[in-house]
């Protein structure tokens, strides 16, 4: 595993547990969090950027935590899942609380994959965590690991900017991802990108999925 970050190593520890224990929810918890939120559920919003993915297509998340999200698309009628989690204990449970999903102990800043394993990868929640000092790498393992796609749902902001967390301002930044990408990577087509305004207070969340070859949807 990679060299351990001052951020891995508080999501890897205490601070980790505790959220992963705040956010240990059912598939039916997350979609009616997102509709109270943005007013679409978490399947909606997929069907709307990879509804037209073959369902065998193979998929990693990373940082899946407890797996929900991956639950979300095995329900969706994807089959062949994977995600990887640096805390020890979310990684467990992920796996106690799923069938046929595939989870792996890792980082984001050494996938334990190799190049082009994956025909789309993917990230919820995750960069915004990472710090921009490491951002690029995190960029680049997600890119070395897509054959296909890169995929991502994260907080927006139209400049980089920390954001206050948990009392920190070492573990939580946003920003234009989607053109982060394509900063690092200019080979990296943007097929779609959608912004979400929270029904409450003035957080903004950006779904985006880039492309290394054609449109899923055809």
């Amino acid at each position: 595993m990679a060299s351990q970050t001052a951020q891995m190593a508080q999501w890897a520890g205490e601070f980790g547990r505790d959220y992963t224990d705040r956010n240990e929810i059912s598939v039916e918890e997350l979609e009616e969090r997102f509709r109270s939120r943005l007013g679409w559920t978490r399947t909606e919003l997929n069907e709307r950027f990879i509804g037209g993915l073959d369902r065998a297509a193979r998929i990693l998340e990373v940082g899946c935590n407890i797996g929900i999200q991956l639950l979300c698309l095995q329900r969706m009628g994807f089959t062949n899942l994977c995600g990887i989690e640096l805390q020890g204990d979310a990684a467990r449970k992920a796996k106690t609380r799923s069938r046929g999903l595939r989870i792996v102990q890792g980082s984001a800043l050494e996938i334990p994959f190799q190049a082009g394993s994956f025909d789309l990868v993917f990230t919820s929640g995750v960069l915004i965590h990472v710090s921009p000092s490491d951002l690029r790498r995190a960029l680049l393992e997600i890119r070395r690991c897509s054959r296909g796609w890169i995929w991502g749902y994260e907080y927006f902001s139209d400049r980089y900017e920390t954001v206050l967390y948990q009392g920190r301002k070492d573990l939580l930044w946003k920003g234009d991802f989607a053109r982060l990408y394509r900063e690092s990577f200019p080979d990296l087509k943007l097929l779609k990108e959608e912004r979400y305004p929270y029904k409450e207070g003035d957080n903004v969340d950006a779904m985006f999925l880039l492309s290394k070859q054609e449109d899923p949807h055809g």
